[in-house]
């Protein structure tokens, strides 16, 4: 009996060290904390093609006040977690993939990375927006408007800044409706969001910094009507 009871000890050694082994390189999804924060709309345009630059026009780079809006309003972690929608997420806002991390993601994201690695990391995401804004725009912007519009970009989806009425007025330089249409989109996943509103406030900023914000009151027949991030503008 006692050794029978050492050999079944022994075995349920030997499992349990493969299962450990086998585990030892995927962490489980509680092992990452959740943060309340929004996935980025660039990562969810999954049937926008990147835009294809005129031959011999080289990108625009959204200048560093515009770099600063983005870094504050995504905010910077060293290392993975999970965003309000469950995806695996590290640095300023870069979606690592749209699931849960899990301890298989590449190895200098599972070891964490520095702050001026998550601004490399950053700069390369802007540039989807930069291109988007780029072709999307028609009229001559100051860096500020730029930087602004490749922000709201970057946050809603270039797909979503393509339809809405914002890049209609912006185009038509009607200045005095573009503080409303940028406060329209507050809304993500059917509810209000306290840093939706703040971003734009700081779009709004950054964008008339060398203009000046027009008059308080929309004029007239401005549709103030509030804006999903993730479903669009109803009807463009």
């Amino acid at each position: 009996m006692q050794r029978d009871f050492c050999i079944r000890h022994a075995a349920a050694l030997i499992l349990a060290a493969i299962g450990l082994a086998v585990g030892c390189d995927r962490a489980p999804e509680s092992a990452y904390p959740t943060e309340d924060r929004l996935t980025a709309g660039i990562f969810l345009d999954t049937e926008v093609e990147r835009a294809i630059l005129p031959q011999g026009v080289e990108l625009r780079k959204v200048y560093e006040k515009g770099i600063a809006l983005t870094k504050e309003s995504e905010g910077f972690r060293s290392r993975l977690y999970h965003d309000a929608a469950g995806y695996c997420t590290i640095g300023y806002g870069h979606l690592v993939k749209l699931a849960p991390c899990d301890g298989n993601e590449p190895s200098e994201f599972r070891a964490g990375i520095s702050e001026p690695r998550g601004t490399e990391i950053l700069r390369k995401d802007m540039e989807t927006t930069e291109r988007g804004v780029m072709t999307l725009v028609d009229t001559d912007l100051t860096d500020g408007q730029y930087a602004a519009l490749c922000d709201f970009a970057f946050n809603v989806g270039v797909g979503n800044f393509r339809s809405s009425t914002l890049r209609r007025r912006v185009n038509a330089r009607d200045y005095d409706r573009v503080p409303f249409e940028f406060r329209r989109w507050v809304f993500a996943g059917g509810r209000k969001w306290v840093g939706l509103a703040k971003r734009r406030e700081k779009e709004i900023t950054l964008f008339f910094e060398e203009i000046g914000i027009p008059r308080a009151l929309p004029p007239a027949g401005t549709d103030l009507s509030p804006i999903d991030i993730r479903s669009g503008e109803a009807g463009s």
